[in-house]
């Protein structure tokens, strides 16, 4: 594999967005999908395809900080070893928390559980993964003995019925939902599971839009269904498995007939039927879940009730047939590997695992290991709230927007003693927080490994230098362990150093667990600093044949051996329990949240590059008409959603069927840098599943009614200052929104502005042009200073008045302001440009008013409109939304004609 940067393929390396694990030819002037790796051959989704657009130095944390103030990297690393010293010596190692992220390198996570759980002997130490994947893992573990996906992508391919539950994998695993559309064929099917129409229902022959959190039941309901119509492969359930009787009997109880399953879950009978009667009759069925399903207070029983109806046909491990978890984060998986997770030791080890401890503390050279698991997340963080975690070292992810119950969550990081925050980024929600900032290396400057949703470990390989003081966390790891006294354990002086290490505790524990861990890296133990620059991507277990060559295993459990003692799957009676959130007279919409196509958690990297913006470009709400008609909600509209706790969230209402009556859906991704109140997690109370302790991220409660406002508008800025709106007007809404040559945000207000007297202290001094029309509620002003467009605001009574801002912007990338540009500005559009609507393709920059116009033409397929437009050639995200506007505007087009 050539890993040489050269200007025809560039550097081999990974996408650090979600867990398909797309491989990545990069460049610092831009990116292409890598035609060999095996996850995305070639494909690559519109935020894979914008990463060079994210490679800027804004906003970057360059050098330590201690209290605010810049500091040389003794100075850091003597506080945080001071800090970690002093309160192990007064509290005992349990007053230390570390909590990780799926963002981390397999190497990172590594050293940090190392440093943590063997030499500070603290166990609480988690990760941002058991917001995502926890469920699933408890399930695997439970259903198989480890935790292990048995299947590959291909086997998406290959199935003939395709069951996609709780996952929207148009938006959130969009590389291999390309690779699932492009398999479609005669005969395939494909049902999808979700309380919501998305993108991903596009694909569906059968969308059962169930109530949420019945999914359980759902699934209950289809082993019964197996049963009754003998269906059920008792050959192998009796070869192969243990606990069929006992589930069968919970499902029986909770889901007795297609009937009752209907009723609970409010489906009709004849589409419950038809799923159950497609599953029974195809041998080749995957089921593909996501947070859907594991973002519950039940979701390791939703996992198991649907590993329970591919173990009860013995449709486990065999091409084409498997249940198969969809991991959230790019390297989630490997964080598992290495033990990242509070309950696991190391390398699929847990506490409980006989031996597993002292065989870790040998391996180690260490005796501080701690007797038992430490606290999950929401317990972790609720434990720095009441003041037992005195030191908190977070890497890599931002917990003040990403924990259920936000605001105290926030609390809980200003009551810590000591903050630790190892990030890229200088400003975050959470770094906001920190005592102590290190500056850690960003994508394109890590080196190290990953593991994606298929047990595939790619190299991720940098290719820029590190800026300023920034260092990779495996060093920064080491060098806190060396200022503890570790020195010796933690002598690493390269990634592939760390990685033979943590190959070869696998390949150990692998070997005393008598063949029954699948988990086995340990033929790269003696891996060169060459092999390890060379590794071409791998799905472990590896084996190694007779002739000493390696390879890697693609399905797991294909042989009807599990990890389990016996060799026997479980089989796992489930319980009903649909969500611990009940809506109520006070608070009776029930919130659903999720991602969005075109951003990646709380937007630090994505919003980077302004067309990402593009598609979504506010926080929203999602509304069923039927909500909205009592309310006097109309599309464009602004909305509130108020929570248990008074917790609110402001968005821009979109009115769709897509809903159901009574839920909206909120994306996850805006927070306090981006918006005045749209932190979804502040509607989510922190109840988690008793078994996994992963948080209800699906399920909340709110009220929901208008946001009154008396005006709206849009205001520019050139960047380069960190002014945000509420200096300004802090009792109003705001989003902000930056595009390629200014910073913009959205704007509303409840009371009424003398905007004469009040436009500097928006514009950052005099306007230079200026239209008032009262009357209408209108007003515009822009400030120039030295031919350059300053600022400028937009003031009307309704965002729809409001006109796009493209053309402005470029004025803002102009050194000097030409006279037509002067004379267009209020009108913020030159006579000349086109207005192409809302935003539809990302990789394009195709506009909706671009593509109605393309229908009126004559184009009449995605294919016509991807062959004038090019829009749904690229990623094919936007594929559905071109189909809605196919079918929106062709039927205007022949009631017109007739």
């Amino acid at each position: 594999m050539d890993t040489k940067l050269n200007s025809a393929t560039g550097i081999k390396t990974t996408c650090p967005y979600c867990g398909v694990g797309c491989g990545v030819a990069a460049r610092p002037d831009g990116v292409t999908g890598d035609q060999d790796h095996p996850a995305n051959q070639g494909r690559l989704c519109v935020k894979g395809s914008a990463l060079h657009e994210t490679l800027v130095p804004t906003g970057r944390l360059l050098s330590p900080r201690v209290a605010g103030a810049d500091r040389t990297w003794a100075e850091a690393l003597a506080a945080v070893s001071g800090a970690i010293r002093e309160v192990v010596a007064e509290h005992g190692p349990g007053s230390v928390a570390f909590y990780l992220s799926g963002q981390l390198l397999t190497e990172d996570y590594y050293v940090a559980n190392k440093l943590a759980k063997g030499f500070i002997g603290t166990p609480h130490v988690d990760t941002n993964s058991r917001l995502c994947m926890s469920s699933a893992v408890a399930a695997h573990k439970r259903a198989f003995g480890e935790d292990c996906v048995p299947g590959c992508y291909e086997d998406v391919e290959l199935a003939d019925l395709l069951v996609l539950a709780g996952s929207n994998a148009a938006w959130a695993h969009p590389v291999l939902y390309q690779r699932m559309k492009a398999a479609g064929r005669s005969g395939r099917r494909v049902v999808v599971i979700d309380p919501r129409r998305t993108a991903t229902a596009e694909l569906a022959d059968l969308h059962l839009k169930l109530k949420p959190g019945t999914d359980t039941i759902l699934f209950n309901g289809l082993l019964v269904w197996l049963a009754k119509h003998r269906a059920v492969d008792h050959d192998y359930v009796a070869r192969h498995c243990q606990g069929y009787d006992a589930s069968l009997e919970a499902a029986l109880e909770a889901a007795p007939s297609v009937t009752s399953v209907a009723q609970q879950c409010d489906l009709p009978v004849g589409d419950v039927e038809r799923f159950y009667r497609w599953f029974a009759q195809t041998p080749r069925t995957v089921t593909g879940f996501s947070q859907g399903i594991n973002q519950a207070l039940a979701g390791t029983d939703k996992c198991n009730a649907i590993i329970n109806c591919h173990l009860a046909t013995g449709r486990v491990g065999l091409p084409g047939a498997g249940p198969f978890s969809l991991t959230g984060q790019p390297n989630a998986m490997g964080g598992r590997e290495v033990g990242g997770l509070a309950n696991t030791l190391a390398a699929h080890m847990d506490y409980d695992s006989p031996g597993a401890r002292e065989q870790v503390a040998r391996f180690w050279g260490t005796e501080a290991i701690p007797e038992g698991p430490g606290m999950k997340a929401v317990d972790l963080f609720e434990a720095v709230h009441r003041g037992d975690i005195k030191v908190l070292w977070i890497m890599g992810t931002n917990p003040a927007v990403s924990l259920p119950r936000s605001a105290r969550v926030r609390e809980a990081l200003a009551r810590c003693p000591t903050v630790i925050v190892s990030d890229c980024v200088a400003e975050t929600d959470t770094t906001e927080y920190a005592d102590i900032l290190l500056p850690a290396a960003g994508w394109g400057e890590k080196n190290g490994t990953v593991t994606n949703s298929e047990r595939c470990i790619s190299r991720q390989r940098s290719f820029l230098p590190l800026p300023g003081e920034v260092r990779p966390d495996w060093w920064i790891l080491s060098a806190v362990a060396r200022e503890l006294g570790h020195g010796q354990a933690f002598d690493y002086q390269t990634p592939a150093a760390i990685f033979r290490e943590h190959a070869a505790l696998s390949g150990l524990a692998a070997r005393e667990a008598y063949g029954q861990r699948k988990f086995d890296i340990g033929a790269l133990n003696d891996l060169s600093e060459a092999g390890y620059d060379l590794l071409a991507p791998v799905q472990w277990p590896l084996v190694v044949d007779a002739s000493g060559q390696l390879s890697g295993t693609r399905r797991l459990y294909s042989d009807g051996v599990f990890s389990t003692p016996d060799g026997r799957a479980r089989l796992v009676p489930v319980s009903t329990i649909t969500s611990g959130q009940v809506p109520t007279p006070v608070h009776p919409i029930v919130v659903n949240t999720g991602r969005i196509r075109d951003q990646w958690h709380t937007m630090t990297r994505t919003a980077l590059a302004p067309r990402l913006l593009a598609h979504r470009q506010e926080p929203f709400i999602e509304v069923h008409p039927d909500d909205a008609r009592p309310l006097n909600l109309r599309d464009g509209d602004l909305g509130r959603l108020t929570g248990e706790d008074s917790a609110a969230y402001v968005g821009r209402v979109r009115v769709t069927e897509d809903q159901r009556p009574g839920e909206v859906f909120v994306p996850i991704h805006w927070n306090r840098r981006f918006a005045s109140e749209a932190t979804a997690t502040s509607l989510m109370m922190p109840v988690t599943d008793p078994v996994s302790g992963q948080p209800e991220g699906k399920h909340g409660v709110a009220s929901l009614a208008p946001e009154p406002t008396r005006w709206q508008a849009r205001l520019m800025r050139r960047p380069g200052h960190n002014w945000q709106p509420d200096q300004a007007r802090p009792d109003g809404y705001w989003s902000r929104q930056p595009l390629s040559h200014s910073e913009s945000w959205w704007l509303a207000g409840h009371q009424p502005v003398d905007w004469a007297r009040e436009v500097e202290a928006w514009l950052g001094g005099a306007p230079q042009v200026l239209m008032g029309d009262p009357a209408c509620g209108r007003f515009r002003a822009a400030r120039i200073l030295d031919g350059k467009l300053q600022a400028v605001l937009l003031v009307d009574t309704a965002a729809a008045d409001l006109p796009d801002l493209a053309w402005l912007d470029e004025c803002f990338g102009a050194e000097r302001l030409s006279r037509e540009q002067r004379q267009c500005l209020l009108a913020a559009r030159s006579v000349d440009t086109e207005d192409v609507g809302d935003l539809v393709c990302s990789c394009f920059q195709i506009g909706e008013k671009q593509i109605e116009s393309a229908i009126r033409a004559g184009q009449h397929s995605v294919e016509a409109l991807g062959e004038a437009l090019k829009c749904g050639t690229n990623c094919g995200s936007c594929v559905p939304e071109l189909r809605g506007l196919l079918e929106d505007t062709l039927p205007q087009r022949a009631t017109l004609a007739s």
